[in-house]
């Protein structure tokens, strides 16, 4: 899981000072920390020792960044508070990391941010826009939901997600900062999820988005946001998005699947963390049998396509093949794949890990496709 805000001197790769826009309206400038890179330096990272013994088929470049981030001695995550879990290191600053020490080559952004904060029941949440440099629009429209368990890390955190998508699938990326447990409990950060899939309805033509084309993706805790608001959206009757991406969705409650088991002690997610999401975002441990937090209970019936990213050495890995059995049998149409030697949260880190441009360039040719 991701957590911590990057450090200053991975701001400076792009020879930009980079202001993120969490707190205000004003545009700025997103540094594309993950999408394209220098693909020959890239290659070149290696790991320092043998495989870990919870992923004996990890590639090389995914193990290097596993290495970065367990160098920070962080405790871990299971064992702190709320607030200090925030405060650890993240997958993507070890990403960033290994970028500035080996000089990899970020280019220019493709995309202008810019920051609104918009009211939700009982308070407001704060969203970050991604509009394409070039083209006037009107552009389809993604609405992106961060990971974190429902309990940690932030719109900074997962921006090379989010950019990815905008920039390849040539959209406007709305990512939406939910409200986080255990100061605000389930299901707090579903409602926000809805809330702000219908901001994007009300307001597409403001945001120079097509109405009538809106998507809607998430990794982890998002990937269930994101199903959630479809649910929503069809019981509510209203629009439903034209394409739904799930990058390893949590869908269901049941810790002792196949992965789970495989992968209990797997970095950077495991099975004790998993625990411990759940602990601070539910009122009661019986609210895990909740179709919206066990999707593979809810009706799924009437629900947009869907494409589902699963990585191998992940707990959440069958998470994403029993989503994909249960959409199916609801006569959803589903598009899924798996990548090998990767790790919970690989999806935004192309800059260093193949297997996740490879992801990413999938994601938007189905999003591309669905957008036709």
């Amino acid at each position: 899981m991701k957590i911590r805000l990057l450090k200053n001197t991975a701001f400076l790769l792009t020879g930009t000072l980079l202001l993120w826009a969490c707190n205000s309206n004003t545009k700025t400038t997103v540094a594309s920390d993950t999408t394209l890179t220098d693909s020959t330096a890239a290659a070149s990272l290696k790991p320092a020792g043998p495989p870990p013994e919870w992923g004996k088929t990890i590639k090389p470049e995914m193990q290097a960044v596993i290495e970065k981030l367990s160098s920070y001695g962080d405790k871990p995550i299971e064992t702190l508070s709320a607030t200090d879990a925030r405060r650890n290191h993240t997958p993507t600053n070890a990403v960033m990391d290994l970028i500035e020490e080996n000089q990899i080559t970020i280019p220019a952004p493709m995309v202008d941010t810019t920051g609104k904060d918009i009211a939700v029941n009982g308070g407001k949440i704060h969203l970050r826009i991604y509009t394409p440099k070039t083209g006037n629009g009107p552009f389809p429209l993604i609405v992106y939901y961060h990971g974190g368990g429902f309990v940690i890390a932030n719109l900074d955190v997962y921006n090379a997600s989010a950019q990815a998508l905008a920039e390849q699938v040539g959209a406007v990326v709305v990512s939406v900062a939910y409200r986080l447990a255990p100061e605000n409990k389930f299901p707090t950060a579903h409602n926000d999820a809805f809330a702000a899939y219908e901001w994007v309805i009300k307001n597409a033509f403001d945001l120079k988005g097509d109405p009538g084309k809106i998507a809607i993706a998430g990794e982890s805790a998002g990937g269930n946001l994101a199903a959630n608001v479809s649910v929503m959206a069809r019981d509510k009757q209203i629009m439903i998005p034209v394409h739904q991406l799930l990058v390893y969705p949590i869908a269901q409650a049941d810790m002792n699947t196949l992965s789970y088991k495989t992968y209990e002690k797997a970095k950077p997610l495991n099975k004790a963390m998993m625990g411990w999401f759940t602990e601070k975002y539910l009122n009661t441990m019986i609210e895990a049998q909740d179709p919206k937090i066990s999707l593979v209970n809810a009706n799924l019936k009437g629900l947009p396509p869907t494409t589902i990213i699963t990585a191998e050495i992940d707990p959440l890995h069958d998470d994403g093949v029993m989503l994909a059995d249960k959409l199916k049998a609801a006569g959803v149409k589903v598009y899924s794949k798996n990548y090998d030697g990767v790790t919970h949260e690989f999806f935004g880190m192309a800059a260093v890990v193949p297997e996740a441009k490879a992801a990413q360039a999938y994601a938007a040719d189905q999003l591309k496709t669905a957008f036709k």
